[in-house]
């Protein structure tokens, strides 16, 4: 093992250094390293953004402390089996033999390697083993998305537990916030000015760093929508637009119709897809998709429907074992067009060809967001962009309008979080609406998807919107996905306007248009309805929920958050009468 190696080393991996950067750390690695090696912590964590280089980062520093003799041992703790073969591979690289196949049932590992890789399940399934076999030599422990480290609270205190007698600590992350309040071990946790506990990290380099250093790619988002229709468990039958302002409850069910396999929406998105991936592949000839769905059953649909489209099977990762990994590598390897996986390639998998994406999954915290956008980003040449759909959910838009937003993770919850924020102003109102449909079973998981369609809304770049809609197949969509797949971001945001233009020059959109007029004159009615009946509700001293109720059992129709214009202006029209004695 040598320095010499390091300093030669890709700052990515596998070998494909981004465009400018082979041969040489790049400026933020040596910058960390420097503040590291000056400083010479016995902990250090360093937040990178996914594909700014961590792996070599850290392997650096292995290296330069090895040689220095500050330690003997290395320990690197992965969250997954993958992870582990790649941190091995990453690191013989430089001369550093990683075993990834080391059991806990082993207790020691062979004289022929210099540390082991293993996951943080298998940390806290053992921990005195752990501890033990840290007290017995000075260890670097590389702590590869510490985040994991806060899973479970069994967890976090394992992992304290076995690598609290380390020499030295080093935590990597690209995400280091999470969604709950559990610790993460060895992070430093600093209050801020609101009184909060947030973690705080030695060294930063985040998505907008990263993009102005032309370390990553831009990320366009392509967002559809459409008409969803599902029946209730207690058989009701609901239809509402993916994209309109609805409860979270109705959005939610939206939603999972939408990712249906049966339905149509999704055989359109990944048409669409793998329209952009031919374009992108007229530029990078190796360029690849990849589908995130949420089970295995719907990533076997999603296979046949992509294999149907672009003529070629994709490959399918169901689960973390020892055949995902090879499956991952072939894929990582070659020039397939496709791969479909369950959440397991979402973070730390490392594909640099992948380009397009298709975000076809209903898990929507802005951790697993952020690390499934991460598989896409990592620049190899100048120009490269890479491709996300969307379903149009207005969570989703959110977390991708604030991509280049620094988070930290912070030990108490806030009075209102990032989630509520994303929705309308009127929840509070439509929530006590919907208060008895709660009572009847409209609950999450209570439904069975009827029909979806979907419907291209928008492209989002830059955290700028951009077109204005139309069917699939259409001109209108034709021209956002026939962008070229080689363009500097100053150039993407140029084509996009231009595309625009002539768009509306056309009379492109005009349909949607009209039917964006259409449900901001509904969000107007239902407006005025609930301050008539939040009026009424106050005179009567009755529940909101109450007159909501009577006005629909009067009326007839289905929730507020489903009723039709015409609907939402009967009841206007009943309850001013009613303001006057009249019925």
């Amino acid at each position: 093992m040598s320095t010499s190696a390091a300093s030669h080393l890709p700052p990515a991996y596998p070998e494909r250094a981004a465009w400018g950067t082979a041969g040489k750390l790049r400026a933020w690695q040596a910058d960390a390293l420097q503040q590291y090696l000056t400083a010479r912590p016995r902990d250090f964590l360093a937040v990178a953004t996914p594909g700014a280089g961590k792996t070599t980062f850290a392997l650096r520093v292995a290296t330069e402390l090895l040689d220095r003799g500050e330690v003997t041992r290395v320990t690197v703790v992965a969250p997954t089996e993958h992870l582990k073969t790649q941190w091995a591979e990453a690191a013989a690289k430089v001369g550093i033999r990683i075993d990834p196949r080391f059991a806990n049932a082993q207790g020691r590992h062979g004289s022929d390697f210099d540390g082991i890789a293993v996951t943080y399940a298998g940390v806290a399934s053992k921990p005195l083993l752990h501890r033990a076999r840290t007290e017995a030599a000075r260890t670097l422990v590389i702590l590869d998305e510490v985040h994991h480290g806060g899973d479970a609270l069994s967890w976090g205190e394992a992992i304290r537990d076995a690598f609290e007698p380390a020499a030295r600590r080093l935590s990597l992350t690209g995400t280091p916030f999470r969604s709950d309040t559990a610790a993460i071990p060895f992070v430093r946790y600093e209050m801020d000015s609101e009184g909060v506990l947030r973690s705080s990290a030695d060294y930063t380099y985040g998505y907008a760093e990263a993009l102005r250093d032309g370390v990553v790619r831009p990320v366009l988002f392509l967002s559809y929508g459409g008409t969803m229709r599902w029946r209730t468990r207690v058989g009701d039958e609901l239809e509402a637009r993916l994209g309109e302002q609805l409860t979270k409850d109705v959005t939610k069910q939206a939603w999972r119709t939408a990712l249906d396999p049966a339905g149509d929406w999704v055989p359109a998105v990944l048409s669409a897809a793998d329209k952009r991936l031919s374009e992108v592949r007229r530029h990078v000839e190796d360029a690849g998709g990849l589908v995130i769905a949420t089970d295995q059953t719907s990533a076997r649909a999603y296979a046949r429907q992509l294999e149907a489209v672009s003529g070629e099977r994709p490959i399918v990762v169901l689960s973390d074992d020892v055949g995902a990994s090879a499956r991952i590598e072939e894929f990582a390897q070659s020039d397939a067009r496709w791969m479909v996986a369950v959440r397991m390639v979402s973070e730390g998998v490392d594909v640099p060809r992948l380009a397009v994406g298709v975000y076809a999954t209903a898990t929507s915290t802005p951790l697993f967001f952020a690390q499934a956008i991460g598989r896409f980003v990592r620049a190899r040449r100048r120009g490269e962009t890479a491709s996300i759909f969307l379903p149009n959910v207005a969570l989703l838009l959110g977390h991708a309008g604030s991509m280049e937003i620094e988070r930290d993770h912070a030990l108490a919850r806030e009075t209102s979080d990032d989630d509520d924020q994303l929705w309308s102003d009127e929840e509070g109102l439509l929530a006590a609406a919907n208060a008895e449909e709660s009572a009847t079973g409209e609950l999450e998981g209570s439904f069975e998807a009827l029909h979806s369609a979907a419907e291209f809304d928008h492209v989002l770049f830059d955290a700028e919107q951009f077109g204005l809609g139309g069917l699939p197949g259409s001109q209108d969509e034709e021209e956002f996905l026939g962008l070229p797949g080689l363009l500097e971001p100053d150039q993407v945001a140029h084509v996009l306007r231009e595309r625009q233009k002539k768009q509306v020059g056309r009379g492109g959109g005009k349909e949607r248009a009209e039917a964006v007029s259409a449900h901001r004159a509904l969000a107007e009615h239902r407006k005025e309805l609930n301050k008539l009946v939040s009026a009424y509700a106050l005179k009567k001293g009755q529940p909101h929920a109450s007159v909501h109720a009577e006005l629909r059992r009067t009326c007839g129709g289905s929730e507020l958050a489903t009723a039709s214009s015409d609907q939402v202006r009967e009841r206007i029209a009943l309850i001013r009468r009613w303001f006057v004695g009249r019925t």
